[in-house]
C-alpha cells in the first residue's frame, strides 16, 4: 500500500534494508537493474546505506552520513535540502516512533533518492489531500512530510508488514559542472538592468579604516581621483543607513571577516550614490590586515549579490495549490504557541538547516544592552540558559549581535562568542533578529570543525531569522506581559501574607516559602541583629526537604555574604565553590584516594546531592529597612542554571517588602517583650500564703500583649497577722496608664505598712495621682485589710473607690455586696472616704473583679452585676481556685469574640472548720 504520492508519479518497489549496521557504498551497473527496479526512468549508479539506533544522537550522525555521501558523489548543490529532510525523517523514526532508522542513499543519473525506514508500520501517516493534518509536531507524518512536499521533486510513503519507508528524490539543477551556484536561463527582458559598462569599484581599507587603494572604476563612479581620497577614512565618504536605537556603523562592518549589503557613497558632486558592497577581510604576506571592498551601483547589485539558497516560491505549494508560508516550512505547522517551544524549535531547525553541531538563540533585554540565552541545542551543558552577555563594549562583548557574522575558527578569536567558550565549537555563524530596525535577539549555528560556514550560510540563516523575528518578538512580549501580570499578583499576595503576621519566625518562613520554588530552587535568609553583629543564618529552605540539612550545614561552614546595602542582586560564588570542593573530596575518598571510605561512605550521597543543589548560580539581595541592612536574602539554582533578569527584578521587589515586614516583626517583638516585662513588674511576683484563708487570682490581658497598664491586683503582708489586698483598674492603656498603675501598687504597699487606715491610704494615693498632672488618670480601686481570727473567721475592712462592688457568697448560697460604692480616685482633691467592716465566716467567699468581667458583651447583652451574681450562687462549697475558674469560664462562654478589656478575678475563701 502506498499513500502520499505526488500525482503523476509512481512509487518504486521497496527493498528491505535490514541488517545494515555500518555504512557501505556499492557501485552498481546496468547489469543490476533486474535486481532493483525502484525507478525505471533513472539508472542507479551507486548506493550507500546505514542503520541508526533509536537514540537522539543518531539524528546528527544520520545528517553527517548523508552529507558525506552526497558530497562524495559531487552533489553539493542538493546536500542542504537532503540533510534537512533526512534529519526530519530520522527524528520521526528514532524519537517519535522510537525504533531504529535505516537510511539508504541512491545515486541516480539526474539526482539522488533517499529512503528512511522505521520499524513501526502502525504509526499513522496522514492521507493525501488532507494537508491540515500534516502539521502536528508529535505525529509521524507531520513536518517531515510537509518539508518533503516543499523541497523534494518527488516523494512518497511505502508500507510492509514490518517496516514503513518514507522516500524523497531531489533532482540536480541544470548548471555547468563545477559551478558554485547558478540560476535558470531567463528571457532577456527578465534579466537585471545595468549600464552599458558595469563598473566595479575596488577599494582597499587598512586596519585604521583609511583608504589605501582606489581603483579607476572608483574614480569613474564617485568622481574622486585616487590622490584625493587615499589616506582618508572611508567613513568620511560613506552614507551609512543608521537605524534609530542601534550603534552599528560602517567601521564595525569593515572589521568583520565577510560582509555584504547596501549603503551610500558621497560623490564629488555632493550627491549620495547608493551602492551594493561586498567586503572581504584579508591580510598580506607580512600579516597586516586590510579590507577589500567591491562596490557597484545599487541597481546593479546582481553583479555581486550572493543568491539566497532557499526553496523557490513555486515549490512551497501544497498538493491542492495552496501556498505554504516559509515561516511554517522552517518552523513547522502548527507553530508552538509558547515562547520556549518556539525558540527551541527555531534552534533545532537552524541547526538542521546548516548541518551544525549546535545552535543557540539569545533575546535582547528591554534596554538592548545585553542578550539573554533563551534556547540552545547541542551544547554540552544547560548552564547557558538565561546567562547574559553584553552587546556593547567591554570584556566578553558579543560583537556579532547587530550584524551577520561568520567566524571560521573561534580558537583564533577567543571570546568572540562567549556563549561557546569551552564547548569545543570552532566555527560559528550568527545573525541578528530585528523588528522594525530594532535589535530583538541573535541566532547562531556552530560546528566543531573550523571553516564550516561562509557568507552564503549567513545569508540563508539571516533569511530564516527575518522570517521568525516578528513571531519571536510577539511571543516574547506576550510572555513578558503574562510575567508582569503574574508578578503583580505575586507581589500583592506576598504583601498580604507578610502584612498578616508580626511574628519574626513566621515572617522568615513566609519569605522562604514565597521564593521556593516560584523564584529559586533554594533559599537562605541571613539576619543581622545590629550594626556590630555578624550576619546569622536564620532560615534555609529547598524544594526537596531532604536537602535542607545538607545546605544548612554547607552554609554554616562558609563565611556569610557581606551586608552591602547596594540595591539589586549580586552573584555570590562561595556556596558553589565550597559545594564543588566538598563533592570532589568526597569522590576522591570514595575512590580510595583519601581517608578510608568505611568511615565516610554514609556521607557521600548527601554531599554530592548538596553540591548538585547548590552548584548553580547564587545571588544575594540585601534586606534594607529604615536605611539599615537587617539581613540578606540568598537565592540559588541547581548546577548549571542561571536566573532570568525578570525573576531577579521580582525578587528585588519581594526583598524590599520582606525587609520591611521583618523589621516590623522585630520592632513588634521588642515592643511586646518590653510591654510584657513592664506588665509583669506591675503585678506581684507571687501571692503570700495566709493561714486560714484561701487566695486565688486569675489575670487575663486583652489583645496580644502589646499594651501595658489596665487592670492590676496585689495581696501583701502589712504586719503580723494582717494582710492588705487590692484590685484596681486605671483608665486607658499605654505608658501613662502604666505610670499610674505602678504608682498605685507601690504607694499602697508603702502607705499601708506605715500604719495608715484604708481611707487615709487611698486619700494620699489620690493626691499622688493628681500630682501627675497631664499624665494623671482616674483609678477605680477596691482596697481592704484582712486579719484571720482564732475562731476560723476572717475580719475585713474594705474601701470601694468607684470599683465594682465585692460580692460575698455565704454557705447557704446567698450573694450580697460586701461594700458600698464611694468616689473613684484621680478626679477630685478632697475625698471623704470611709471603710466598712466585713466578717467572713467559715465557708464564705469574697469575690473581687474588674469591670472587664462585668462588662463582658455579646451584641447588646452584657453580663453585668446580676449575671455575675447568678454564676457566683452556683459556687457554694467550692475552693477559692474553683470559684475563680468557674467565673472565668462563664465569662469566656458568655460571648464568642475575644475579650476587649483586661480581666482580673480575686477570690478569697475562709475554709470550713472540721471537728474531729
Amino acid at each position: 500500500m502506498t499513500t502520499g504520492l505526488i500525482p503523476g508519479e509512481h512509487s518504486p518497489d521497496r527493498r528491505p534494508t535490514d541488517g545494515l549496521p555500518h555504512p557501505r557504498h556499492e557501485p552498481v551497473g546496468r547489469e543490476a537493474l533486474h535486481v532493483d527496479n525502484r525507478s525505471r526512468s533513472s539508472v542507479i549508479t551507486a548506493r550507500a546505506a546505514a542503520s541508526f539506533e533509536p537514540v537522539g544522537r543518531s539524528v546528527a550522525t544520520a545528517r553527517s552520513f548523508v552529507r558525506d555521501t552526497l558530497q562524495g558523489w559531487g552533489f553539493a548543490d542538493i546536500v542542504d535540502d537532503a540533510v534537512v529532510l533526512t534529519s526530519e525523517l530520522v527524528t520521526n523514526a528514532v524519537v517519535h516512533a522510537g525504533t531504529a532508522a535505516d537510511v539508504l542513499c541512491l545515486r541516480l543519473e539526474d539526482g539522488v533518492r533517499v529512503e528512511v525506514a522505521d520499524r513501526y508500520p502502525e504509526r499513522e501517516i496522514p492521507l493525501q489531500g488532507h494537508p491540515a493534518t500534516m502539521g502536528s509536531p508529535d505525529r509521524e507524518g507531520g513536518r517531515g512530510l510537509q518539508l518533503c512536499a516543499a523541497l523534494a521533486g518527488r516523494w512518497g510513503v511505502d508500507y510492509t508488514p514490518t517496516h514503513k519507508q518514507v522516500w524523497f528524490q531531489l533532482d540536480l539543477p541544470e548548471r555547468p559542472v563545477g559551478t558554485r551556484t547558478a540560476g535558470p536561463a531567463l528571457p532577456a527582458d527578465l534579466l537585471p538592468l545595468a549600464d552599458g559598462r558595469v563598473r566595479v569599484a575596488v577599494v582597499q581599507i587598512d586596519r585604521t579604516a583609511a583608504i589605501s587603494s582606489w581603483s579607476e572604476d572608483a574614480e569613474e563612479l564617485f568622481g574622486y581621483p585616487a590622490e584625493q581620497v587615499v589616506g582618508k577614512p572611508l567613513t568620511d565618504l560613506a552614507a551609512w543607513p543608521h537605524t534609530p536605537g542601534t550603534s552599528t556603523g560602517i567601521a564595525e562592518a569593515l572589521q568583520l571577516s565577510r560582509w555584504e549589503g547596501s549603503y551610500g557613497i558621497r560623490a564629488a558632486s555632493g550627491r549620495v550614490t547608493p551602492v551594493y558592497a561586498s567586503h572581504l577581510r584579508v591580510r598580506d604576506t607580512d600579516g597586516e590586515p586590510s579590507t577589500v571592498c567591491l562596490l557597484v551601483r545599487d541597481h546593479e547589485r546582481a553583479v555581486l549579490q550572493t543568491p539566497l539558497r532557499m526553496p523557490p516560491s513555486d515549490t512551497s505549494a501544497t498538493g491542492d495549490g495552496q501556498s505554504t508560508d516559509p515561516f511554517e516550512v522552517f518552523i513547522g505547522s502548527p507553530a508552538p504557541d509558547d515562547l520556549d517551544g518556539l525558540l527551541q524549535r527555531t534552534v533545532e531547525r537552524a541547526r538542521d538547516m546548516l548541518d551544525g553541531d549546535s545552535a543557540f538563540l539569545l533575546l535582547a533585554t528591554d534596554d538592548e544592552t545585553e542578550l539573554e540565552v533563551r534556547a540552545s541545542t547541542g551544547l554540552p551543558s544547560a548552564r547557558q540558559r538565561f546567562a547574559r552577555v553584553p552587546v556593547e563594549a567591554g570584556p566578553g562583548r558579543y560583537g556579532s549581535a547587530r550584524m551577520p557574522a561568520v567566524h571560521d575558527d573561534l580558537s583564533a578569536v577567543p571570546g568572540a562568542v562567549p556563549l561557546l567558550s569551552g564547548t569545543g565549537m570552532r566555527s560559528v555563524v550568527t545573525v541578528p533578529l530585528k523588528v522594525e530596525g530594532r535589535l530583538t535577539g541573535s541566532l547562531g549555528v556552530a560546528a566543531e570543525g573550523p571553516g564550516r560556514y561562509s557568507n552564503e550560510e549567513a545569508l540563508r540563516l539571516q533569511f530564516a531569522a527575518d522570517r521568525i523575528a516578528l513571531a519571536v518578538e510577539s511571543a516574547r512580549l506576550g510572555e513578558l506581559e503574562r510575567l508582569r501580570r503574574g508578578s503583580l499578583s505575586f507581589l500583592v499576595e506576598a504583601s498580604d501574607l507578610l502584612a498578616g503576621t508580626l511574628d519574626r519566625d513566621q515572617t522568615l518562613a513566609l519569605m522562604a516559602q514565597m521564593t521556593v520554588p516560584t523564584l529559586a530552587t533554594w533559599c537562605a535568609v541571613y539576619t543581622i541583629a545590629d550594626q556590630a553583629s555578624e550576619p546569622y543564618l536564620s532560615y534555609v529552605l529547598h524544594e526537596d526537604e531532604e536537602l535542607i540539612d545538607g545546605i544548612k550545614s554547607l552554609l554554616s561552614k562558609i563565611a556569610p555574604p557581606d551586608p552591602v546595602p547596594t540595591p539589586g542582586a549580586r552573584v555570590w560564588s562561595a556556596p558553589a565553590q565550597s559545594a564543588h570542593q566538598a563533592a570532589l573530596r568526597t569522590s576522591m575518598r570514595s575512590l580510595g584516594l583519601g581517608e578510608p571510605i568505611g568511615r565516610l561512605s554514609a556521607g557521600i550521597g548527601p554531599t554530592l546531592a548538596t553540591a548538585s543543589a547548590v552548584g548553580g548560580e547564587t545571588v544575594v539581595l540585601p534586606l534594607v529597612a529604615r536605611n539599615r541592612v537587617i539581613g540578606m536574602l540568598t537565592l540559588g539554582k541547581p548546577t548549571d542554571e542561571h536566573f532570568r533578569q525578570e525573576i531577579l527584578e521580582l525578587a528585588e521587589d519581594l526583598s524590599r517588602r520582606a525587609a520591611l515586614a521583618l523589621d516590623n516583626a522585630r520592632l513588634y517583638s521588642e515592643r511586646t517583650a518590653i510591654s510584657q516585662s513592664l506588665q509583669r513588674s506591675l503585678l506581684p511576683p507571687e501571692l503570700p500564703t495566709i493561714d486560714g484563708v484561701e487566695v486565688e487570682v486569675i489575670y487575663r490581658a486583652a489583645g496580644e500583649g502589646n499594651e501595658v497598664g489596665g487592670d492590676f491586683y496585689d495581696v501583701f503582708p502589712i504586719s503580723d497577722g494582717t494582710y492588705g489586698f487590692a484590685i484596681g483598674d486605671v483608665c486607658g492603656t499605654g505608658p501613662n496608664a502604666a505610670a499610674v498603675t505602678g504608682l498605685a501598687r507601690h504607694a499602697l504597699r508603702l502607705l499601708a505598712r506605715e500604719g495608715l487606715s484604708g481611707p487615709a491610704v487611698l486619700e494620699r494615693l489620690n493626691s499622688a495621682i493628681l500630682d501627675e498632672g497631664a499624665r494623671s488618670r482616674f483609678l477605680t480601686l477596691l482596697y481592704g485589710e484582712m486579719r484571720p481570727q482564732a475562731d476560723g473567721s476572717a475580719a475585713l475592712k474594705v474601701v470601694c473607690a468607684g470599683h465594682p462592688l465585692p460580692l460575698r457568697l455565704r454557705q447557704d448560697g446567698t450573694v450580697e455586696p460586701a461594700a458600698e460604692p464611694q468616689p473613684l480616685l484621680g478626679v477630685i482633691e478632697d475625698l471623704e472616704l470611709y471603710e466598712q467592716s466585713v466578717t467572713l465566716d467559715p465557708g464564705d467567699v469574697l469575690l473581687c473583679v474588674t469591670d472587664g468581667v462585668t462588662e463582658r458583651r455579646e451584641g447588646t447583652r452584657m453580663l453585668g452585676d446580676d449575671g455575675l451574681t447568678d454564676v457566683l450562687t452556683t459556687c457554694t462549697g467550692l475552693t477559692a481556685g474553683a470559684v475563680a475558674a468557674r467565673i472565668m469560664r462563664a465569662v469566656e462562654r458568655f460571648a464568642s469574640d475575644a475579650p476587649s478589656d483586661d480581666m482580673a478575678i480575686l477570690a478569697m475563701r475562709v475554709p470550713e472548720v472540721h471537728q474531729d
